[in-house]
């Protein structure tokens, strides 16, 4: 995703249609850098001192179940970034779903790229009924499109909430707004927490990585640098929406499978990982649908599973915010 020189690919115009187009209808995939150096996940933590009550959380996660997924550290790669260029790219309006929050989502339209595909589908019709999101780069406007629950039946573009984020700023510790949401539930931008099997076939991953949890296992409310919750229903010292893990620094990285998994555990030490939405499958990666590298035979979906939370350190970000859902956007 970042830093990264991708493959040559034919770039499509943008359409309206809602399948995935023709053999040349290729877009070309989103890979970075977003934004500016300086934002969050970009700062190292490996020398941090974790926070004080880092084993008390790390115990309750534990006590609560672990990870999702039958406490297994499984790794999604289902997500697709797309890219479009030129400085007034075609864009597509949208009806809005009761997946669409105001004032917290952003009801403008969004480039569609021929031959784009959703999170999760071959093409833009949300047929799973996932999360469906629709993550669009278009880095000569300098915007980032980050769409949840996105849906194109026949001629009508159903759109849940939309973030539309400024790459040429590195945006303050409030984000968007406070208590907003985004295209994710902690009010983050997707694209610049997803790692890609380009970077790990480089061989290094310099940003921290987004991770999920089940909503059980998170108390209401949510610390920096997060700028939203949801209902979640945990309780006791268990983590806030926007928790940020380290792998510890000890951990025997030799023991681990292959390089795959070793590039993205010396990830975790570096930059950790930060929770950013509720589910079952604990680390997100891009698909490699568009990236020159593939996942088949560089880092399989499992190979992370030996990881478990208390392998974990918890960096503080100080207080937690109550959750009130009034969103005030910047």
């Amino acid at each position: 995703m970042r830093r990264v020189v991708l493959a040559i690919l034919v770039v499509a115009a943008c359409g309206s249609s809602g399948d995935t187009g023709d053999d040349d209808d290729v877009v070309l995939g989103g890979g970075g850098p977003y934004f500016p150096r300086g934002a969050f996940f970009d700062q190292e933590v490996s020398g941090v001192t974790p926070a004080a009550n880092s084993a008390a959380i790390i115990a309750a996660l534990r006590d609560a179940g672990g990870w999702g997924n039958g406490d297994t550290f499984q790794i999604d790669n289902s997500l697709e970034v797309l890219r479009v260029d030129g400085a007034a790219p075609d864009k597509r309006a949208f009806e809005p779903t009761d997946d669409f929050f105001d004032p917290d989502c952003d009801h403008v339209p969004m480039p569609v790229p021929a031959g784009g595909n959703l999170e999760g589908e071959p093409g833009y019709a949300c047929d799973g009924d996932g999360d469906c999101h629709l993550l669009v780069w278009a880095p000569d406007e300098q915007r980032l499109y980050e769409m949840w629950r996105a849906n194109l039946d026949g001629d009508t573009f159903y759109g849940g909430c939309l973030a539309v984020w400024d790459t040429s700023r590195v945006y303050g510790a409030d984000g968007r707004g406070e208590q907003c949401t985004s295209a994710d539930a902690a009010g983050f931008p997707i694209a610049p927490l997803l790692f890609t099997a380009d970077e790990v076939a480089a061989g290094e991953i310099d940003h921290a990585i987004r991770f999920i949890l089940p909503n059980d296992r998170i108390r209401r409310g949510y610390v920096r640098p997060a700028t939203h919750g949801t209902n979640t229903s945990g309780a006791g010292d268990l983590p806030y929406y926007g928790v940020h893990f380290r792998l510890r620094a000890d951990y025997p990285l030799e023991s681990l499978p292959d390089e795959g998994a070793r590039v993205v555990a010396r990830a975790l030490q570096k930059y950790g990982m930060y929770h950013a939405d509720g589910g079952n499958i604990a680390l997100t990666a891009r698909s490699d649908q568009r990236t020159t590298a593939k996942w088949e035979g560089l880092l399989d979906t499992h190979d992370l599973a030996d990881l478990a939370v208390e392998d974990f350190e918890v960096i503080d970000h100080g207080a937690p915010i109550e959750l009130t859902l009034d969103c005030v956007r910047n």
